[in-house]
């Protein structure tokens, strides 16, 4: 069954391409070329996910983000924008964004980002404390990790890393994202500290006989899932 989506896109001829595929793929598509109708559009929550083009005119992709998130609407967004950049991605993430798509891109791209989008469970809130997925628990109050009936011995930064893995739950994050996200720089540190703490993460979250929640998506970073990857 599909879902219901709203695309904000000013460009008409990318409005167009994204609403065809979108509804030859079976899901219901409402489409707004400017900000302000996009974000009037989106403000009752009714939709399942969000393609929301950065560069739009008077109120911008981010403003209308930010109108959403402080109206506590949780709806999935996917960036659009033709800023490619490290930087340009992680203000859209941090600005509330669930995923970045930058442009040009291939329509099957797109309809892949936006399925992993509807997958996800319902985004967590501020009051949320504790994550999970599959057998796995994180409380963050006591900062106690588990898998099934098996503590998690880790340390803090590995402990910084499986919550930051867990919010992005079935997306993919990459070595940039994690830099910031966890370590909080803002440069290539030009060393190989994100695959040596997930290294040691997965030897603790992922032991012999037990199903990988930890996956490597080659060319692209990690990915933390009860599904195959």
């Amino acid at each position: 069954m599909g879902a219901r989506l709203l695309v904000v896109e000013d460009d008409q001829s990318t409005l167009d391409y994204i609403r065809k595929g979108l509804t030859e793929a079976g899901h219901v598509v409402d489409i707004a070329a400017t900000g302000q109708d996009g974000l009037f559009m989106a403000s009752d929550g009714k939709y399942d996910a969000i393609i929301l083009d950065r560069m739009l005119p008077g109120l911008n992709g981010l403003g209308v983000l930010a109108a959403l998130r402080a109206s506590d609407i949780e709806t999935p967004v996917l960036i659009l924008s033709a800023l490619a950049e490290a930087e340009e991605r992680v203000k859209g993430l941090k600005a509330g964004g669930d995923d970045y798509l930058a442009k040009p891109f291939s329509f099957a791209e797109l309809e892949a980002r936006i399925e992993a989008l509807l997958r996800r469970p319902k985004a967590i809130g501020a009051a949320e404390t504790k994550l999970a997925c599959g057998d796995l628990q994180v409380d963050l109050l006591s900062r106690r990790a588990s898998r099934g009936s098996r503590a998690l011995e880790l340390q803090p930064r590995e402990f910084q890393l499986l919550e930051f893995l867990l919010r992005h739950r079935d997306q993919v994050v990459t070595r940039t994202m994690l830099l910031e996200g966890v370590w909080d720089y803002h440069f290539d540190p030009q060393t190989n500290v994100v695959d040596v703490h997930i290294s040691r993460l997965r030897q603790k979250v992922d032991q012999m006989g037990e199903a990988v929640l930890i996956h490597t998506v080659r060319g692209a970073g990690y990915m933390l899932s009860s599904r195959s990857a």
